[in-house]
């Protein structure tokens, strides 16, 4: 098998693609589509998004000091998609996608009602990259839209439909490949 270097880029696919909602002050709630984003902790959660400081949710996250990350599903990709190349200086980006604003629990910024997930973020540290600020967050709640939800109160995400960026694109995830621990089952195939 022969492989074939290339110059340093941000090579980690798929991105989540989520939908990051900000507010400071008086000043209209945005919504900025974000990739950069994850998980940094456990217990306490702590996630984070990376935001290039000429976007203009930058500067709501930084005053108010915190947002909330929503994750949208596989068909609301064309919303997502337009949330990231129009700026909230410029456009009311709730009133252009149709989606509703829901008051969060925690924090001034608002949750997108449509998104079946969403998480009240408290800022707790700024890194100051060279392309991006990473807002590092301790998770304040979760909230799951009731129909995502099986019967056991769990996420289902058969019915959230998270999809994947890609090298600007977005991909579906549908087959279920296998779950935690399983590999245990087939142990003795791997080490053959």
């Amino acid at each position: 098998m022969s492989k074939k270097i290339h110059k340093p880029i941000t090579g980690l696919f798929p991105l989540s693609a989520v939908l990051v909602t900000a507010q400071s002050g008086d000043i209209r709630p945005n919504i900025i589509t974000i990739a950069w984003t994850g998980v940094m902790n456990s217990i306490p959660p702590v996630v984070y998004v990376g935001v290039n400081p000429l976007r203009y949710s930058n500067h709501l996250i930084a005053e108010a000091g915190e947002y909330v990350i929503n994750i949208p599903s596989a068909d609301q990709v064309p919303a997502v998609d337009y949330c990231g190349l129009v700026s909230g200086r410029d456009v009311d980006k709730f009133e252009a996608t149709g989606f509703t604003p829901v008051p969060a629990e925690h924090v001034q910024a608002p949750l997108i009602a449509e998104c079946p997930v969403n998480i009240e973020c408290k800022v707790r540290q700024v890194l100051h990259l060279e392309s991006h600020d990473v807002f590092i967050a301790d998770v304040l709640a979760v909230h799951y839209n009731e129909e995502v939800l099986d019967e056991k109160g769990r996420p289902d995400y058969q019915k959230i439909k998270p999809y994947g960026y890609c090298l600007g694109e977005y991909y579906g995830i549908s087959d279920k490949l296998g779950s935690q621990g399983f590999s245990r089952k087939l142990k003795h195939r791997i080490d053959e």
